[in-house]
């Protein structure tokens, strides 16, 4: 839970203005993202946009502490933006991230003769100029329209001060008046919010974020008549009725199946490339940020073909892929989920696979474990009452438990699955009840992944001793159930060993994965060698896209 610090002294904008423009930002999208998550339309109906907002603030907060009290403004800033880049969360959560970015390129750049004021109303200017071009496709009546009219309000209030005699605590007053007047349109302007009653979400968040600011230059609060009613700050203006705050249970709304978010380092040409890729795979394209790491948002219904997009324009990592499905139906009926599924996967098919059936997912590259504030931010992203967490592997597990402990803290119940293997976790996927209680739903799913013995194809990349003898580079390992116990010189002679092996003690179904480089007659041939000699065993097989092993197989 963020602390509210005393103001600083009014009207200086250093450092720790800025650190207690931060601290107070981030108190009040914490105190408002229940009542901003409840009116959150547009782009998409699913609940979340006050968390974003609140998890990326959270995160350039972070940053900011970390660079101490003795950064400058323009130290403080950069970090403050960098921290908001690489924890930007949703639509709004990048835009806010772009927006900071577009303040700590002024303040980060101060020459003489421009006053705090002039300096404050130009950075407001650039954020929204930065946060526009950010956006593939600028929609009015959103966020963005709320960082505009705030920008002409600051530019307005500092050009009638006048260069000697202003006040950058008057020029924030300003800028917050006109957000909240632009907010307050919004649903004139933009046709979903209209019929749903309510103001644009995001721009509710930002308009938390200017009050902040306005907070920390002239160490006054904003009036508690313009909070959101019940939360204490996050301003919803009154022309908006309290019972038209929830969205409408109408039809599930049309529009991409897929979130993709990731952070991706690459030089700006391939970047702008990149753009116009994402830009014909689906909508809501925000890419943000600059010298070389880019903070990239879009909503797809190829998820594969969106993170590919990012491999061929540099290295994108800590991939999120969200499936709308379940969130849009929960935002409708304006209900939160009783339980949700957060599973660890190796591989982009993986990911698409559970989160089609409805998990939340977090992707990782083998021999990369998740940090718990991955997954503490998968388990909100799943904004359920109740979560069962299914960890990668044995070696994520501990990882999984400090997360569930974190997640506990919030008030959220977490067990965690004790899976060994991506198989496990598909087997206890498949179990999962939500209509049962989480007593029997856990208990089920971990009996599901416990009856699975799992096997692992690898490469050796050097000479080494196994439990199965001494391998060279280059031989084929099979590894059951985290053990070597078959090396082979080719993927398909050492798979059927392997299965040979694994349903000796028997069997009712195997469960292939397959990894990027596998070929379609590798499945073929060991489908037909399963049914050849097993004929009471189905097989299943799945694609386990890029990151995954050369080949999984699980039996159950």
């Amino acid at each position: 839970m963020p602390h509210e610090p005393q103001p600083q002294p009014p009207d200086e904008l250093d450092a720790a203005a800025v650190r207690t423009w931060s601290s107070l930002a981030l108190a009040a999208l914490d105190r408002a993202r229940e009542d901003i998550d409840a009116i959150n339309v547009y782009p998409v109906a699913d609940a979340d946009t006050g968390t974003n907002l609140y998890l990326t603030a959270e995160s350039a907060d972070r940053a900011l502490d970390a660079a101490g009290t003795a950064a400058s403004l323009g130290q403080a800033v950069r970090a403050w933006a960098h921290g908001a880049l690489i924890g930007a969360r949703g639509n709004s959560g990048t835009i806010l991230a772009q927006l900071l970015r577009g303040v700590a390129d002024v303040l980060d750049d101060e020459p003489a003769g421009r006053g705090p004021d002039r300096l404050l109303a130009q950075a407001l200017t650039r954020a929204a100029q930065e946060a526009y071009e950010a956006v593939a496709h600028p929609v009015e009546g959103t966020m963005l329209t709320v960082a505009a009219a705030a920008a002409r309000a600051a530019e307005t209030a500092a050009g009638a001060a006048g260069a000697a005699a202003g006040s950058v605590a008057d020029v924030a007053r300003a800028a917050y008046d006109g957000a909240r007047a632009a907010l307050d349109d919004t649903p004139r302007q933009l046709a979903e919010l209209g019929r749903a009653g309510v103001v644009d979400a995001g721009g509710c968040g930002l308009v938390a974020v200017l009050g902040a600011l306005w907070q920390a230059l002239s160490g006054q609060e904003p009036p508690a008549a313009e909070a959101v009613r019940g939360r204490g700050t996050g301003p919803v203006p009154a022309s908006v009725p309290q019972q038209q705050r929830q969205c409408d249970a109408h039809d599930e709304p049309d529009g991409p199946a897929y979130e993709v978010v990731y952070l991706l380092e690459a030089a700006e040409e391939a970047v702008a490339a990149l753009r116009g890729r994402l830009d014909g795979l689906g909508d809501s394209l925000v890419v943000v940020g600059g010298d070389r790491l880019w903070n990239v948002h879009v909503h797809v219904d190829d998820p594969g073909a969106a993170v590919e997009a990012g491999v061929v324009a540099g290295r994108p990592y800590r991939i999120r892929i969200t499936h709308f499905g379940d969130e849009r139906r929960r935002a409708a009926r304006g209900e939160c989920a009783q339980r949700a599924v957060v599973a660890v996967v190796p591989g982009e098919g993986l990911a698409g696979l559970c989160a089609e059936a409805g998990a939340t997912t977090v992707l990782t590259p083998p021999g990369r474990a998740p940090d718990p504030g991955e997954l503490v931010d998968a388990v909100r992203r799943a904004h359920a009452r109740e979560v069962v967490l299914l960890p990668g592997g044995a070696d994520q597990r501990a990882v999984a438990a400090a997360a569930a402990e974190r997640a506990r803290a919030d008030g959220v119940r977490v067990a965690v699955i004790p899976t060994r293997s991506a198989v496990q976790g598909l087997a206890a996927l498949a179990v999962h009840d939500p209509e049962a209680t989480f007593d029997e739903d856990v208990v089920a799913m971990t009996a599901a992944a416990g009856a699975t013995r799992y096997a692992e194809l690898a490469v050796a990349e050097r000479q080494s001793f196994t439990s199965a003898g001494i391998c060279q580079a280059g031989d084929v390992l099979g590894l059951i159930d985290g053990d070597v116990a078959v090396i082979g010189s080719g993927l398909a002679d050492t798979a059927e060993a392997v299965l040979e092996r694994m349903l000796g003690s028997g069997g009712e179904l195997v469960t292939l994965v397959l990894g990027p480089q596998a070929p379609d007659a590798l499945a073929a041939r060991l489908e037909a060698y399963v049914q050849h000699g097993h004929l009471a065993v189905d097989t299943v097989v799945y694609r386990g896209g890029r990151h995954s092993a050369p080949l999984l197989i699980g039996v159950e």
